[in-house]
């Protein structure tokens, strides 16, 4: 059986818009990729909300980091046979980064992390996907505290830069705005179809990596 790592931020976790809390296990896009592989793979969910692709956040309680998680994450799941990452969107909080190209840059490195990892001798290199996440859209009502406000424009930039990336790193690229759209309610998560619709997205393109 083939090993998925599923590494994100919120919209790996399930956060759900509407509630404020979590999908249903069922309804998270790495729970709905691994029941539409037909146990041929097992696909082992690590999002962490607010998690970015290489900045520190001094505002949160959590390291949110990716780069400094990975390592350590590729050693607990290891032997791995593709790793999917979709990060980016908490890069363009202001008071982070706030441009799609700091994103880029930060999924570049995180791409560097896994093909340069000293897996053991008998320990497959992982196949490696970047995923831009659905673009920020403008939310029904203003909300307080709005980290988002103005970071639309920069995030619909996220999916050619990424595709740009993975053509310099050899990876492989989807865009998974290509099927899901953010909520209303917050402009940044997803209702329970849309994050289904990325499980869905992925699975003939994990098939054909995959071989399975």
């Amino acid at each position: 059986m083939k090993t998925i790592l599923a590494f994100g931020d919120s919209l790996t976790w399930g956060a759900d818009a509407q509630t404020g809390g979590r999908h249903a296990f069922e309804d998270r896009w790495p729970s709905v990729l691994e029941q539409q592989l037909g146990g041929k793979a097992r696909v082992i969910a690590e999002g962490l909300s607010g998690r970015t692709t290489s900045f520190d956040d001094h505002a949160s309680l959590a390291d949110l980091n990716a780069v400094r998680a990975l390592p350590m994450l590729l050693a607990t799941h290891t032997p791995l046979n593709l790793v999917i990452i979709m990060l980016g969107t908490n890069d363009l909080k202001a008071h982070i980064c706030g441009t799609a190209l700091g994103a880029a840059l930060g999924m570049r490195r995180l791409a560097q992390i896994i093909l340069h990892y000293p897996f053991g001798p008998n320990e497959p290199q992982p196949k490696i996907m970047l995923v831009a996440p659905p673009f920020i859209s403008q939310p029904a009502q203003s909300l307080a505290l709005d980290h988002f406000a103005g970071a639309g424009p920069e995030s619909r930039k996220l999916a050619s830069l990424y595709r740009e990336i993975a053509a310099i790193e050899t990876c492989r690229f989807w865009d998974a705005g290509s099927v899901a759209r953010t909520s209303p309610v917050d402009g940044v998560h997803l209702d329970a179809a849309n994050t289904r619709a990325i499980g869905i997205g992925l699975v003939d393109k994990v098939r054909t990596m995959l071989e399975i």
